[in-house]
Formats: C-alpha cells, sequence, structure tokens
C-alpha cells in the first residue's frame, strides 16, 4: 500500500514538474510547431534593402540550408574539442561518428586540430595521416567518462603552448558546465537532451510487456530536464542537430535565440551514394534471391530502445499471416545486440550480417529497396538514415519531432509510423503495396534532400563558419572580418531569402510564423 501511494505521488508530482515546463513554452509535448494559436499583428510592414546580409547568429533554420564557399577558410583555427571516446572501427555510436566525420574533415581543411579524449585498453588507437590533428589521451572513470580534471590540465598545457585555442567544441558534456563557464569561444553539440528522453520513456511504458518490470523514470527525467535548464546556460553557444532540438532548447531551455545554432548532421557522401553494382554484388554474396519483389533492411544496435520489439513482432505477425507477404520479401539485419537470435528464429526470410565495416555498410544499403529504422528514442538525428538516404533509399521510421521536422518532411521521400506494431504493419504493408517503383522515385527524391542538407562537407561547411564566428579574436563590428553574416542573400539559398524577407519586416515573430513556413515548404 505504502509502495502504491510512493507511486501515486511520484507520478503527480512527475505531472506537476511537466506542466511547469510545458507552460514555458507554445510546443506541444509530444510534436512541435513554429507557431501556435492565432497569429494576428497589426504592425506596419517596412521593407529594407534586398540584398540585407543574414545575421547568421540569428538564423532560426538549420544553417545546412545555407551555402557557404568551398574555397580554402580565410584562415586556420586552432581548435579543441573534448569528447567521450574517439570511435574504432565499426564501434561507434552516432556521437562519436560526427565527432570523426567533422573533425577529420576540418583537419582536411587545414585548421589544427586538438582531441581531448579517453584512450582504450582493450584496442589499439587509430593513427592517421595528418600532422595538424593531435590527440591527448587520457584513462577514462570508472563511469567510462573524460576525468575532468585531467583533461582540463592538458587542455591549459596546449592553450599555453604557442598560440592560444581559437575554438572549444564540446560532443555533448565532454567538457562539463563546471569547465565551461566564462568560455565565450565555447560551442556544444547537443545529441540529446532529457526533455525528449522523456518522450522516449513514455513510448518505452507504452511498449513494455506485462511480464516486464515497470521503469519508475519518469519523474527522475523531469528532475533532470530541470537541472539540464539551469547549467545550459554555463555554455556560450549551443548547436542542436535537429531543428525540433534547436526549438526545445531556445523555448523549453529559455537559452537565447542568438546562442543557438541548428547545424544538422552530416555524413561522408564520397561513401554513401547509389551504386547498382555494388548493391546487386552484395544480394548475390549473401545468397538473397532474385525473386524477392522487395528488400527490406535495418541497421545499428540491435536493442529495446532501437524499437526491436516492435519490429520483430510486427514481422512475425506479417510472415505468419500473408503468405504472399512471406514469399516476396527479404530481410537484411545488420549489426549486434540481443535481438539478433530472435531475427534468426524468423527463419529464411531474415538474414543477420552482424556488425559490417563502414565499406560493407554503404554496399548494405545499395542492396535495398527500402530501410527501416524503428527507434524508440526521440533524440538526436540517426546517421542510418541520411547515409540510406544518400544511397538514394527511402526510408522509414518513427514518427517522432526531430525525424519528421528535419528528416522525412513528406511521404515523396518516405514513410512514418506510430511506435507501435499495428502502425508499423500498416506503414509495412503499404510500401509492399507500393512496390519497387514508387520505391524507386521516393529514393530519389530522399537522395536529393540528403545532398541538399545532409553531407558531410554540408556539415563541415557550417561548422567551419560558426568557430569563424565565435573564434576569440574576432573583433565585433569588424565589417571585413565578421563572419558571422552572410555577406549575399543570392548565396544563402531560398531558406536565407525567407529569413532576410522576415529580418526586414517590421512584424511580430508570430505573424511572421506563417509566412516563413511558407516559403521554407516552397523549398522542401
Amino acid at each position: 500500500m505504502a509502495k502504491d501511494q510512493a507511486a501515486i505521488f511520484s507520478f503527480r508530482y512527475f505531472c506537476y514538474i511537466l506542466f511547469a515546463l510545458s507552460s514555458l513554452s507554445s510546443i506541444s509535448f509530444l510534436y512541435w510547431s513554429h507557431c501556435s494559436g492565432p497569429c494576428n499583428s497589426q504592425n506596419p510592414i517596412t521593407l529594407q534593402e534586398p540584398n540585407q546580409p543574414i545575421n547568421l547568429l540569428s538564423f532560426p533554420s538549420a544553417w545546412n540550408h545555407l551555402s557557404f564557399s568551398s574555397k580554402p577558410p580565410p584562415k586556420l583555427l586552432k581548435i579543441a574539442l573534448f569528447v567521450k571516446k574517439w570511435p574504432h572501427r565499426n564501434l561507434a555510436g552516432g556521437l562519436e561518428r560526427h565527432a570523426l566525420t567533422l573533425h577529420l574533415a576540418l583537419a582536411k581543411r587545414g585548421h589544427e586540430l586538438h582531441i581531448f579524449t579517453t584512450s582504450s585498453s582493450n584496442s589499439s588507437f587509430p593513427r592517421y595521416p595528418l600532422i595538424n590533428l593531435n590527440f591527448h589521451l587520457s584513462k577514462p572513470t570508472a563511469a567510462g567518462y573524460l576525468d575532468q580534471a585531467l583533461v582540463w590540465k592538458q587542455f591549459q598545457t596546449q592553450n599555453s603552448s604557442g598560440k592560444s585555442f581559437d575554438v572549444i567544441h564540446t560532443e555533448s558534456v565532454g567538457l562539463l558546465h563546471t569547465r565551461s563557464r566564462n568560455l565565450t569561444n565555447l560551442a556544444v553539440t547537443w545529441h540529446g537532451i532529457a526533455y525528449e528522453t522523456i518522450h522516449s520513456d513514455i513510448i518505452q511504458e507504452l511498449v513494455r510487456t506485462p511480464e516486464e518490470p515497470r521503469a519508475y523514470v519518469l519523474t527522475e527525467r523531469a528532475i533532470k530536464v530541470v537541472e539540464e535548464v539551469k547549467f545550459f546556460r554555463s555554455y556560450a553557444h549551443h548547436v542542436a542537430t535537429s531543428d525540433h532540438a534547436g526549438d526545445v532548447l531556445k523555448r523549453i531551455y529559455m537559452i537565447p535565440e542568438e546562442r543557438v545554432h541548428v547545424i544538422l548532421n552530416g555524413v561522408d557522401e564520397e561513401i554513401f551514394k547509389p551504386d547498382f553494382t555494388h548493391g546487386k554484388d552484395f544480394r548475390k554474396k549473401f545468397g538473397i534471391p532474385e525473386s524477392r519483389a522487395l528488400v527490406l533492411g535495418m541497421a545499428g544496435r540491435l536493442v529495446k530502445d532501437k524499437g526491436h520489439p516492435i519490429m520483430f513482432e510486427a514481422l512475425k505477425q506479417m510472415l505468419m499471416e500473408d503468405d504472399s507477404f512471406r514469399k516476396s520479401v527479404f530481410v537484411l539485419v545488420a549489426g549486434d545486440g540481443p535481438w539478433s537470435g530472435r531475427y534468426r528464429d524468423l527463419g529464411p526470410n531474415v538474414l543477420v550480417l552482424g556488425p559490417l565495416e563502414q565499406a560493407q555498410v554503404a554496399r548494405f544499403y545499395n542492396a535495398l529497396d527500402i530501410f527501416v529504422n524503428p527507434t524508440l528514442r526521440a533524440q538526436g538525428l540517426d546517421h542510418t538514415l541520411l547515409e540510406a538516404m544518400l544511397s538514394g533509399k527511402p526510408v522509414m521510421a518513427t514518427r517522432f519531432a526531430s525525424i519528421m521536422g528535419s528528416v522525412i518532411v513528406g511521404s515523396e521521400m518516405g514513410y512514418t509510423f506510430s511506435p507501435e506494431v499495428a502502425s508499423l504493419k500498416e506503414a509495412l504493408y503499404g510500401v509492399w503495396r507500393d512496390g519497387r517503383g514508387v520505391l524507386e522515385k521516393k529514393g530519389e527524391v530522399a537522395r536529393q534532400r540528403g545532398l541538399k542538407l545532409f553531407t558531410a562537407s554540408k556539415m563541415t561547411a557550417a561548422y567551419e563558419r560558426l568557430f569563424l564566428c565565435i573564434s576569440k579574436d574576432r573583433k565585433e563590428g569588424d565589417a571585413r572580418d565578421d563572419y558571422c553574416r552572410l555577406a549575399s542573400v543570392d548565396g544563402a539559398g531560398e531558406c536565407g531569402k525567407a529569413y532576410a524577407e522576415r529580418e526586414a519586416l517590421n512584424l511580430a515573430p508570430c505573424a511572421l510564423a506563417a509566412r516563413y513556413e511558407k516559403a521554407h515548404a516552397a523549398v522542401e
């Protein structure tokens, strides 16, 4: 009885916290929009010069929409990176892959990189033929994190050796907020925040089977949101990897708009691209019958929070209830984890490949008709979706705000479903009925969106410009070196032009929202 009362009190306490948080924002808890409620304004319209420069620090959308020069950088920066773990071969999560892709590209652009990360006791550390790429390794704490006192000492040594650091970058809390205070030239990239995780926790509870114990984490998670709201302000600049996360940082976490910047994740467009021959060879290598009319694929960690319980159950039911589906569909699963054995139990229609090296992953995508990501995690922007799109494949994913707001923005490039078995089955049957012809057309649209927004070169150019903008030697008011402004709207893309129009109008933000969204939608 006492336990039940405690649970009721805990849930009520969680609801009070959630209500307080939600009252700070005009976005709903489970989804978001740029303008809530009626948007009326009586303010007069006053136009300014059509080629007015864009203030990048106030740019409301993803910087990936903008066009930056591909010429050598106007000046070379000394950059410090703090990251919990550096990726080794195929053993990397999204955060580590982001760190690798971005900072290798920056080093190849000529910048001096100093990477503060943990050493691995069971494998050799990778080496790169770049003299301007420097690693400073330290033993991780018992919990696997960076030893803050040790890495800060390493940082100070390098900061006082020759030129001091122009920019400091931390992947999530690689560098804790206690060390980040008063560093005006610091940017943190968030790959997941507690507010988004609450959505994931709700979904996890909804898909929990009666046999599994209840996880009483929602109240703790709400308290963590409050803690994040407090300490996030210690970081000077924040990079959100999805439009939704950027909106949450501004509205829920109350970080000033000029300190929040949306830069979507990017993947190597030289590796992930359409290649019919590689796809055909991959199918042949693993014995995929030519008679199969549809090949579905999944990749990543085969664990519960990646959605494999609902994907497994959906496939199990569909293979049992529809002979035509069973005879015409083949499923490839790349990755490892607790659910690999269960997928193997589904029979000859499913092939579990295990972990793949990057080159093999690129061939894997080319062997598919569609890529499916059934994740139950609402935070971050999964790299696998971007890799599949650049490979020219349509994608199917969970109907989360980060995915629908930045990746699958329309049915012309893929499919979405609610994180439940019935909705997933409906979407899978829809894919099957559409067939390869429709999927190929959707794949072409997906690739074009990928080339526009999700390439490594797009991401790197955006980060480079941000780092130039916030670098310690930048003098405010110096028009010649004001990297925080994009001089020509003509080179800023349609989204940049829409923003310039917004800046040129003397209207309240709410009154402009619908107009901005209309222009933004026209681009997409």
